[in-house]
């Protein structure tokens, strides 16, 4: 399958959240009060999160969505212009912007809860009023925190088009056939490829199973992100490869998935194969992980290529 899309920018439609973070010594149980260590305020969401990851990584991208016309909304649009997208789509609406709540706990673990606000707002007429920016686009970034119909809107604008679009199906919902059938790249965690194929249809472990229950539903290609073990990558021209993550110490896992995605879809455009892409890919959200925050863990490319290197260069030492 065709791995490089010209330098043409990757689009991200999606959300855009201020993250309200509590660190904690564990995540508490359902009716259990426990005291925080610490509490931050950082920019979030995931759209705005694989948008930054692209940006940082020196990689042109444009962000499509809306804010809310509080005191987050100016803040949001500015962390993500100073971090170098194009926010040049994003909507400021009467109303709140999205707010997600995070617990990480000592262990670097997360427990979310979104309030959508104004992403709750981004539709299928914004998608038509946008469509230049998305005929342009050598890529487009979705996932499941902007509402079900503009996804689908989104997805039946890029197959006319000729856009391929990269989806990470989160939060987990029922999608569609005709908006699974236009993905190209399907980038699930370990629990939301259980939900799309159905729990216990299929062995955990078993990720050809789980790559081939995903192509019968018309999907190009699949990346199964295994969390601190690493992704596997199966493609239906038959690549089918294990990518083993990097050993670091986690600090806070929020947004490792969407600093993956980024990373994925930028050494996609840079004309990295697929494996290629996903080590790249496994590099940035290893540091992601190293950093406090979601948009502000997010890795340089200087970063990733840096771990990439120093990682072949000691595997080489021990004749690996």
């Amino acid at each position: 399958m065709k791995t490089s899309y010209g330098r043409k920018p990757i689009v991200v439609v999606g959300s855009i959240n201020a993250d309200l973070v509590v660190q904690v010594e564990r995540i508490p149980r359902p009716g259990e009060t426990v005291l925080s260590s610490d509490f931050q305020t950082h920019p979030g969401g995931k759209g705005a999160n694989q948008a930054v990851a692209v940006a940082r990584l020196g990689y042109p991208v444009v962000m499509i969505g809306k804010l809310g016309s509080d005191a987050f909304g100016p803040q949001l649009r500015e962390s993500m212009s100073l971090a170098g997208v194009d926010v040049s789509a994003v909507d400021t609406i009467d109303g709140a912007s999205g707010v997600a709540l995070i617990e990480v706990g000592s262990k670097g673990e997360n427990s979310i809860v979104v309030a959508p606000g104004a992403n709750a707002r981004l539709l299928p007429q914004d998608i038509d009023a946008d469509i230049e920016i998305i005929r342009q686009a050598g890529l487009v970034l979705v996932q499941l925190e902007i509402p079900l119909e503009t996804v689908a809107h989104l997805t039946a604008v890029c197959a006319r088009e000729h856009v391929p679009v990269m989806m990470d199906p989160a939060p987990a919902q029922t999608l569609p056939p005709e908006v699974l059938s236009a993905v190209t790249w399907f980038t699930p965690n370990e629990t939301e490829a259980q939900f799309y194929i159905g729990k216990g249809a299929v062995a955990q472990d078993d990720f050809r199973a789980q790559r081939d229950a995903l192509f019968v539903r018309g999907i190009q290609a699949v990346v199964l992100k295994q969390g601190s073990r690493g992704a596997y990558v199966g493609v239906r021209d038959g690549l089918d490869v294990f990518i083993p993550a990097f050993p670091v110490k986690a600090v806070d896992t929020t947004a490792a998935g969407d600093a993956f995605n980024g990373a994925f879809a930028t050494a996609l455009m840079l004309g990295k194969n697929p494996a290629e892409s996903a080590r790249f890919a496994a590099a940035a959200a290893a540091i992601s992980v190293t950093r406090a925050g979601a948009q502000p863990s997010m890795a340089s490319r200087e970063e990733a290529e840096a771990l990439l290197e120093g990682v072949q260069a000691e595997n080489l030492e021990r004749g690996a």
